[in-house]
């Protein structure tokens, strides 16, 4: 089915105009916000008087991580949470429900990355690990909490996931065909119940780099249907966003030390694409916050990244996420394997 069914984001201009309260704080929760970008984030959020909800699998650190950035502790609720294991996610909304605090925006930003393995690890649910963790808690997360959401009185309730120029084919970091490109195929993978021996989308066998991949692909796919599905009807703007390359982030800490210490130099001296764990934490912030953001449907990016005064825009997404037969499949499948519907 063609792309074009999906509704187009609306215009910038028109959704500063809809959107002129935004700025006004409000509770967002951010999973994954004990370290990177999710720390960052959480920082400048509270920074313009919003409640921050840490969602982590590790309180204790994520509260030594808040203490670090000296983020006021009255500005923080730390709530446990292990995005691969969906009964832990389910566990999460229900004490979120018990603070009381009303939701006015979700960042769907943890995420693991395991480049290195040879053979797949497996959830709780005996689902391969990063497409568990990075897309199926996530869905699962968006899907108990959109009543929450919807119920919110904030002037501009957002949800915003995180997407990656790796898993986006009409950008450079897209087509780079190590290990190989993020390919959902006809989704054979979660048509047969993504159990053992089965590991991958397209039941192909087993690249933990795709792996990644193909979870942010599923990551960027998501927010385009629940846009199709329910901006209309509800008023939440939902939007995904690639900061740039925070070649420092903990995300690599998976990865070869080699390559740990070698990437960042190169994409600093090399590439100029460097951005910080700072910096990008204040592009989600902005996504969050911003009345110039509120744009539902969009996949924001910046083209000059390194640089602080670099200006957003909508990037174009592949055909493959933007391909409303994938999207309709990938969401029935996805509802299916963990329970929310």
């Amino acid at each position: 089915m063609a792309s074009d069914s999906v509704p187009a984001p609306q215009s910038t201009a028109a959704a500063m105009a809809l959107s002129s309260a935004a700025a006004v704080p409000g509770t967002v929760l951010i999973t994954g916000a004990s370290s990177g970008v999710g720390l960052h984030t959480a920082k400048a959020l509270a920074s313009r008087g919003w409640h921050v909800v840490m969602a982590c699998r590790d309180t204790t650190k994520a509260r030594a991580a808040a203490d670090s950035l000296a983020i006021p502790a009255s500005c923080l609720t730390h709530l446990q949470v292990d995005l691969g294991d969906l009964d832990s996610v389910r566990r999460l909304v229900e004490a979120f429900r018990a603070t009381g605090r009303p939701l006015d925006a979700l960042v769907c930003n943890a995420a693991v990355y395991l480049p290195l393995l040879k053979q797949p690890q497996r959830s709780p649910q005996g689902y391969e690990l990063s497409m568990a963790t990075n897309h199926f808690g996530h869905f699962l997360v968006i899907q108990l909490l959109l009543d929450d959401l919807k119920r919110s009185t904030h002037p501009s309730r957002r949800l915003v996931i995180l997407g990656t120029v790796t898993a986006n084919s009409k950008e450079l970091g897209g087509k780079i065909p190590i290990p190989a490109p993020a390919d959902l195929g006809d989704l054979s993978g979660f048509k047969a119940g993504f159990q053992a021996p089965i590991s991958m989308a397209n039941g192909k066998p087993f690249k933990p780099g795709k792996a990644y991949k193909d979870s942010k692909l599923c990551n960027m796919i998501t927010t385009r249907e629940l846009h199709r599905r329910l901006n209309a009807n509800t008023g939440i703007v939902f939007t995904s966003l690639y900061p740039g390359c925070v070649a420092d982030t903990p995300l690599f800490r998976n990865s070869y030390p080699l390559f740990q210490r070698i990437f960042p130099w190169f994409q600093k001296r090399i590439t100029g694409g460097y951005v910080s764990q700072e910096l990008a934490g204040e592009r989600v912030a902005l996504v969050v916050a911003d009345p110039g953001f509120a744009s539902s449907g969009a996949h924001w990016s910046w083209g000059n990244r390194q640089s602080a005064g670099g200006k957003q825009f909508i990037q174009e997404l592949s055909e493959q996420a933007s391909d409303q037969g994938t999207a309709e499949l990938m969401w029935t499948l996805t509802s299916k394997l963990v329970g929310a519907g």
